[in-house]
């Protein structure tokens, strides 16, 4: 396996003169780390084929042997887990780098043992708020100490004993309702969460895949999902699809480079998660989906992006579950759309990896581009993209990738600090994106 570049001055991406090839999406980030875990959790052997090899991602393997489970790459993107009875505690303390997903995941996961295992993070993780888990853990029986701030890693789990508890979720979350879905497995009774709206369904979908019984109906414009517990999930074959979250970035970078058409191959296409595809389709993008098929119980399709005459819209403010980690790219095409795109009600972008609100309006005003910050969203109005600028990322991969494909259509060079933090979902980015004909390099002008 080759591998990927590692930044460690500032990169720089700068005009081409348009991008064209085929590449394959990196597999799904949500899913690789379910793959994992859920393996951990089964009896018998789980083999995933497809797995997304990102820092993210190793950081979830590796809690899953420290909990006793044997984790084992046998090939690229191929990995075998083998579930060695219940979850122990842990010798050492879990670090799970940056990865918000993997940490609430995992506290939902080793919740019902009897087990007690300390939970940390990078500096960036440290930031994210808990308590939206650890809550509902709590009310089934979990025990929680702070070690340091509340409300923050690092914290102390001592999980068993839990009782099934009826959640109702004020806002769309898959993480949260993963996180009580899997604690719900080994507690006594019925767990059952009510979701006012729908947000990614990996789990429910995987859970079944791994032999559990798992009612899901709808109720208003969202589901509750029911799940009996005392479960235990079988071994099986994971095929791990596109991440429609990473392909985004090589189809941005055509929609806004002249010259440019790029064609993302198995993308998946869960209807909770291409809220973007169709919202640059509203805007006027020339977005097409052929070869339709169906990979790892999700639907996928390759999508081709050519350049295209943007105009911006008001995003419908009920999209956001479906792409809520998209809208920093978003932001970066409706730059180069003609008036502006209105993004509201996506204030949950303020507690991700950083306040990603806060740092697009920063990073695209230092472009040129004009912003306007509100509490819950951020308003773009397209016009000429000057670029040269050097933007802070503060940790954050995505704010860093979105970055670098402005770049590429600026009318100068764009730099990002921060970089290595690209590999934490995303290795290869630039790879990849060199390989379409981008020109990002370390340091110096692009």
């Amino acid at each position: 396996m080759s591998t990927p570049q590692t930044f460690t001055a500032s990169p720089v991406s700068g005009v081409n003169s348009g991008l064209k090839g085929v590449v394959r999406a990196p597999g799904d980030k949500s899913m690789s780390h379910r793959a994992l875990i859920f393996g951990g959790m089964a009896e018998g052997v789980t083999e995933i084929e497809g797995l997304l090899e990102g820092d993210d991602i190793l950081a979830t393997g590796r809690a899953m042997q420290a909990l006793g489970a044997s984790v084992e790459r046998v090939g690229e993107g191929r990995w075998r887990v083998e579930g060695r009875g219940p979850l122990r505690s842990p010798e050492a303390v879990i670090d799970c780098g940056n990865a918000g997903t993997g940490v609430r995941l995992l506290m939902g996961a080793v919740a019902g043992y009897e087990l007690t295992a300390t939970f940390d993070g990078d500096s960036s993780l440290r930031k994210r708020p808990m308590k939206r888990v650890t809550g509902p853990l709590a009310d089934m029986g979990a025990r929680f100490d702070w070690n340091a701030a509340e409300d923050r890693v690092p914290l102390t789990l001592h999980g068993g004993g839990l009782k099934g508890v009826t959640f109702v979720q004020s806002v769309a979350s898959a993480q949260i309702k993963s996180a009580i879905l899997l604690a719900g497995l080994n507690a006594a009774g019925e767990t059952v969460v009510v979701e006012p709206e729908k947000s990614r369904d990996h789990t429910e979908r995987m859970l079944r895949a791994f032999g559990a019984e798992i009612e899901v109906t709808e109720e208003g414009e969202g589901w509750r999902i029911r799940l009996p517990g005392g479960q235990k999930l079988k071994g099986t074959h994971v095929a791990v699809p596109g991440d429609p979250s990473s392909a985004a970035f090589p189809l941005a970078a055509a929609l806004i480079t002249p010259g440019s058409q790029v064609t993302v191959e198995a993308v998946m296409l869960n209807p909770l998660r291409t809220g973007l595809f169709q919202t640059w389709i509203d805007m006027g993008a020339d977005l097409t989906i052929a070869n339709r098929r169906m990979a790892g119980g999700e639907e996928v399709g390759d999508v081709t992006a050519r350049h295209s005459a943007l105009k911006g819209i008001v995003v419908p403010e009920d999209r956001a579950a479906s792409m809520i980690d998209e809208y920093p790219i978003l932001a970066v095409t409706a730059a180069f759309a003609e008036g502006a795109t209105v993004m509201r009600g996506i204030g949950e972008m303020r507690v991700k990896e950083s306040d990603r609100i806060a740092l697009m309006a920063a990073g695209l005003s230092a472009c040129g581009v004009q912003v306007e910050e509100e509490p819950e969203g951020f308003i773009v109005t397209g016009g000429p993209v000057k670029g040269a600028a050097t933007v802070d990322t503060a940790h954050d991969h995505r704010i860093a990738m979105s970055h670098l494909v402005l770049g590429l259509a600026a009318e100068q060079p764009v730099s990002v600090r921060d970089p290595v933090m690209i590999a934490t979902s995303f290795p290869g980015f630039v790879e990849m994106m060199n390989g379409l004909g981008g020109n990002i390099v370390q340091g110096g002008a692009a």
